[in-house]
């Protein structure tokens, strides 16, 4: 009975340990990374979407359905855009202010549709930024926004370029008519990219909005306001439960060939804890390795 009784004993306490060790593992595989991953998946705020922390752009300079990714011409912007994905971006920002969506549907052909998110805006200032000087209703562009596209539906669908403070109320029948789409569910969320502080604070007290783009950067580089300013209306529309996509981190392409201070823009935004996704306009499949290769040296700060 003694020599059961300590074999009992025994296997208890090496079942207890056992226990311990591995709780002790699962808490370290569980524990935050130490640095932070380019195409992890991360949520869009309480959008509903999970997309990739790093977002293809293909807008720099865009005006007038041209950028500079499209114009290094048809073959070199979708095997760009391929690339990409194949490198693990799995969130494409596109417009029709760029031209860029016959571009991404050339490029994505022949891949799932679960395989990749996008994102696209509407262009609905009166006369200029694309040549027609009309501007149709906003389910008759989605409409056409679709077939350019050659999907069923758009992921975040954006008002673009935003400035007023009261544009909630100058464009709710378009918000109107994108919210029924939304529940049809040809857009599975919706939002603005905001061009000035003022549209910016606007968005975060907008319940129509799922996620906001804006511009933030140490630098105040193409931004709304100096970051002073801006920090803390982010804050405001993180904790709204929005989804916030950064843009011009590479402030439009000045930090291109300063890596030092991209650094510091990179690991300025991502340990905000108000930013979700970085966009950036690559417009070589080097620059998109080298951008990522940063953002995988960047510590993880941000509690």
């Amino acid at each position: 009975m003694q020599i059961e009784r300590r074999e009992f004993l025994k296997r208890s306490a090496l079942g207890v340990g056992g226990l311990l060790a591995g709780a002790q593992l699962a808490a370290a595989e569980t524990a935050a990374p130490k640095f932070f991953d380019p195409f992890a998946r991360v949520p869009l705020g309480k959008s509903g979407l999970t997309v990739s922390r790093l977002c293809m752009g293909t807008g720099s300079h865009g005006f007038r359905r041209e950028s500079n990714q499209t114009r290094l011409g048809r073959d070199n912007c979708e095997r760009l855009l391929r690339d990409a994905h194949e490198r693990g971006v799995g969130l494409f920002d596109l417009a029709d202010l760029y031209g860029s969506h016959s571009y991404f549907a050339g490029a994505m052909s022949g891949v799932a549709r679960d395989r990749y998110s996008l994102v696209t805006k509407i262009w609905w200032h009166p006369g200029d930024g694309i040549t027609e000087p009309e501007r149709p209703d906003a389910d008759v562009v989605v409409a056409r926004f679709l077939k350019e596209l050659k999907t069923d539906h758009i992921d975040l669908l954006l008002l673009h370029c935003v400035t007023s403070a009261k544009w909630p109320e100058e464009l709710r029948r378009q918000m109107d008519l994108l919210a029924k789409l939304k529940e049809q569910g040809a857009i599975r969320a919706l939002g603005v990219s905001c061009h000035s502080l003022a549209a910016l604070e606007a968005a975060a007290t907008e319940p129509w909005v799922d996620s906001v783009h804006t511009r933030i950067n140490p630098f105040s580089m193409s931004m709304d306001g100096s970051p002073e300013a801006v920090v803390p209306v982010l804050k405001k529309i993180h904790a709204a439960g929005k989804g916030v996509v950064g843009m011009k981190i590479v402030g439009e392409g000045r930090l291109r060939n300063d890596p030092e201070r991209r650094a510091q823009s990179i690991k300025f935004a991502l340990n905000l804890g108000y930013v979700d996704v970085l966009n950036v306009g690559f417009e070589k499949q080097a620059e998109l390795d080298d951008f990522a290769a940063q953002v995988r040296k960047t510590p993880v700060t941000a509690v």
